[in-house]
């Protein structure tokens, strides 16, 4: 009997073997088909969320060239979803990119890809929670009236008490299984949509009656990339695009608890990639035909509003009746995506502890509701702590956290897009899909993101990245960045001489079959 076959039973944590010779994590099984995996996907990436908290960066950083930047970052995850999916059809566990790297290159690196995932969702996370918090206080100020109100947001222990209580009420409905989670999302993710929707539907009406000073004609040199003024520009600007497409992979963490795991999953994924790419680039196209993308007025990239677009335009946009609903949808987004992003952290760290990669407490599954309990309520504490010690040191590090944050995705895409390639090197030349899905499109997906990753980590030196700030006359976005990278590499350390068998080899390699879950 191998280690892992010795975990415990499930019910306490994981099962080791269960009847018929099967093993499983002891998650739920066919709990989400095919719509709710895409609304999952949709909700994780918060489209609403992302547009008003990056909008106005992205003009500033490409100007008039936003939607092609919009674009350019749509093609590598695009290109990384199909290997995903590939991999997910011979591999559906819920480990997903920490599993896969493991079985293509071994244990350390797949670790690096599992943290590299890991801390990526606990900054999302902790920004989700901030934006929530602060469009809550905005929404009671315009329902109440008061301005009093809405300044309440102002104060930093209100805002990070209640910061907190989001938090703590995403891990609860997060705690109580994918069937909970699944029906709020249904309500907030139509929300967010219908109203983004009417916003763009008005912005466009208020773009064709020259309302706006700002405002500007379309063009089609605004889908054309390579007129952006500068490369450093131009990456700067599609790191941030990545940022706005996180989170689709939910989808695939999800995937031992979905109908048809084997395939319903991927394409879920690619459902989800459709509807973000056209819900960002009519928006993009709208709000600059209303508004335009300079730094003066209602300009997306006027540094006073650019890092919340959305409470400057909702007003003159949609009316002061009428807006209230932007408020709204912002704050649906924020919460839905608060509560579905505890998805893949939390199944992936219960990956990593099942496969003996993480101490085995973190593989508890709930008896009741068949969810990684333990593994999630440590993420909601861990997103707490994260949030309110960045707070507390200044305002500028939570938005540099944003540009780091690109940092991380282009780190764990890129290694699973490469694990892709690899896996299944020896099928490429079988047939010409094979050859397509499974060796050319991640391969060049892992590439760009790579590059990006390149290029991102030479500009993040600069002190002017990011927010502008410094530690020591290094820019503080590489400080982030490359501290939290650097922090995954010690704790790996750590962790081996604890469980030294997984990183010897013998716990998970290309042979052990996937944990399947049991209906």
């Amino acid at each position: 009997m191998t280690q892992l076959d010795a975990r415990p039973q499930a019910g306490d944590t994981v099962r080791g073997v269960a009847d018929g010779g099967v093993r499983t994590k002891g998650l739920g099984g066919n709990s989400v088909g095919l719509m709710g995996s895409a609304v999952i996907g949709i909700s994780t990436v918060a489209p609403v969320y992302c547009l008003t908290s990056t909008l106005g960066s992205t003009a500033g950083e490409v100007g008039l060239q936003m939607p092609a930047v919009f674009l350019a970052g749509f093609l590598p995850m695009l290109l990384v979803a199909f290997a995903y999916r590939e991999l997910n059809r011979v591999m559906p566990d819920c480990g997903t990119s920490f599993t896969w790297t493991v079985k293509a290159f071994g244990p350390r690196v797949g670790w690096m890809c599992g943290w590299g995932l890991v801390i990526a969702t606990i900054i999302v996370l902790s920004n989700l929670a901030g934006v929530a918090t602060s469009y809550f206080w905005l929404l009671a100020g315009e329902i109440s009236g008061s301005e009093s109100v809405a300044a309440l947001d102002d104060s930093k222990p209100v805002h990070i008490l209640t910061c907190l209580i989001l938090i703590a009420i995403a891990t609860a409905i997060s705690y109580r299984g994918m069937t909970a989670t699944k029906g709020v999302q249904y309500a907030l993710v139509g929300l967010q949509l219908l109203v983004l929707a009417i916003f763009v539907t008005m912005a466009f009406q208020k773009a064709s009656g020259g309302a706006f000073d700002t405002g500007v004609d379309f063009s089609w040199s605004w889908m054309n990339p390579f007129a952006v003024q500068s490369f450093a520009a131009f990456t700067a600007g599609l790191s941030l695009s990545i940022f706005m497409y996180w989170g689709w992979d939910a989808c695939l963490t999800a995937n031992e608890e979905t109908t048809g795991s084997e395939k319903t999953p991927g394409r879920a994924a690619l459902i989800a990639m459709v509807v973000l790419v056209g819900s960002y680039l009519a928006t993009g196209v709208a709000a600059q035909m209303t508004v335009g993308s300079g730094e003066s007025g209602l300009g997306l990239a006027n540094p006073d509003t650019s890092d919340n677009v959305f409470a400057a335009l909702a007003g003159p946009v949609m009316g002061p009746g009428l807006g209230i609903l932007l408020f709204v949808a912002v704050l649906a987004s924020a919460a839905a995506s608060l509560q579905t992003t505890f998805i893949p952290v939390a199944r992936t760290v219960l990956a990593m502890s099942t496969y003996e990669a993480l101490p085995p407490s973190y593989a508890r599954v709930h008896p009741r509701f068949k969810t990684p309990g333990r593994a999630t309520v440590v993420a909601g504490i861990a997103t707490g702590v994260f949030y309110t010690v960045m707070t507390l040191v200044s305002e500028h590090v939570l938005v540099d956290t944003i540009y780091a944050l690109g940092l991380m995705i282009c780190f764990y895409y890129a290694l699973t897009a490469f694990a892709c390639a690899w896996y299944f090197r020896h099928e490429l030349l079988r047939t010409t899909r094979d050859f397509v899905f499974k060796g050319l499109f991640p391969l060049v997906g892992g590439l760009l993101l790579a590059a990006v990753f390149a290029k991102t980590l030479y500009d993040m030196w600069d002190p002017a990245y990011g927010s502008g700030s410094a530690v020591f006359g290094v820019g503080s976005v590489f400080v982030i960045g490359v501290g939290l990278l650097a922090l995954g590499l010690l704790i790996m350390f750590v962790t081996e001489r604890r469980s030294p068998a997984f990183f010897r080899g013998e716990v998970l390699t290309k042979e052990t079959p996937a944990l399947v879950v049991a209906d």
